[in-house]
């Protein structure tokens, strides 16, 4: 079944009974509380049109899922998945003789995802996106276990964008006064990359705002130590500083060969 954050933005986007194609530890399809699996031979096809903006043109569908053989084999199989997917009892693509794509009022687990992320980092998030927090990256996975270069494509890019947005959520709930949902926001994006120094930077920023100068400091040096150990570099300019209330040009940013995010709003700390 779905995560609880994915439930909470399925119900903020529609209260009516419509199905929902799940994508994340899926894919597999619910409808009225029940889940409606995928037959095996379908799950790339549906996949495939899914994560695809608008029609998807048959023949290349079939070319891209089944390149090996001629055109009237890929056709073929193309034509199996399709009557394999009429099975499950839901409508979940629209199908014509040109092509193929996801029925207007089939949710997408990873679409309400990216809109939740998108209004997190064009700071349009509403009180309801600033409460709704992963409870586990796991749980975010997209497609587990798919080794297709466009399916690992879309992980990643999916993965970057809800890092990003944590990090955005973070600081939004700084603002907001509500420090321990911001430090569990920070500490989701570095429980996904613990590398990841804008993740930390965020961290060590909710703590100063609270004014917990000392797990400020805990943090920053558990960061420091893994750096050390696992690249052998010390962390980077503007997060050493924020314990001494500046942050230095964010020209520096990057010197470490430690990932930075661009434009983080400089906290004023009062000692």
């Amino acid at each position: 079944m779905p995560s609880d954050f994915v439930q909470v933005l399925i119900e903020q986007e529609s209260h009516e009974l419509v199905p929902t194609l799940h994508l994340f530890g899926g894919p597999f399809v619910t409808l009225d509380g029940r889940r409606k699996d995928i037959p095996e031979g379908s799950k790339r096809l549906l996949v495939f049109v899914a994560l695809r903006p608008g029609l998807v043109e048959r023949r290349y569908a079939a070319g891209a899922l089944w390149p090996i053989g001629d055109d009237a084999r890929a056709a073929g199989n193309l034509r199996s998945a399709l009557w394999r997917l009429s099975k499950v009892g839901v409508e979940l693509l629209q199908v014509d003789k040109h092509g193929l794509a996801l029925c207007e009022d089939v949710l997408l687990d990873v679409r309400l995802v990216a809109a939740w992320a998108s209004r997190l980092l064009t700071g349009s998030a509403t009180p309801g996106d600033l409460r709704a927090t992963p409870s586990t990256m796991d749980a975010l996975e997209l497609l587990p276990g798919w080794y297709d270069d466009w399916a690992l494509m879309e992980r990643e890019r999916v993965r970057q964008r809800l890092l990003h947005a944590l990090e955005a959520q973070s600081r939004q709930l700084v603002e907001a006064g509500c420090f321990g949902q911001a430090v569990e926001a920070a500490m989701q994006a570095i429980g996904a990359d613990p590398l990841r120094e804008s993740a930390q930077r965020a961290l060590v920023e909710a703590h100063l705002a609270e004014g917990n100068r000392m797990e400020a400091r805990r943090s920053l040096d558990r960061y420091a130590e893994l750096l050390d150990r696992e690249l052998g570099v010390a962390p980077g300019a503007e997060i050493s500083a924020l314990l001494h209330g500046r942050v230095p040009s964010r020209g520096l940013a990057g010197q470490n060969g430690v990932e930075q995010r661009a434009a983080v709003r400089r906290l004023t700390v009062i000692s």
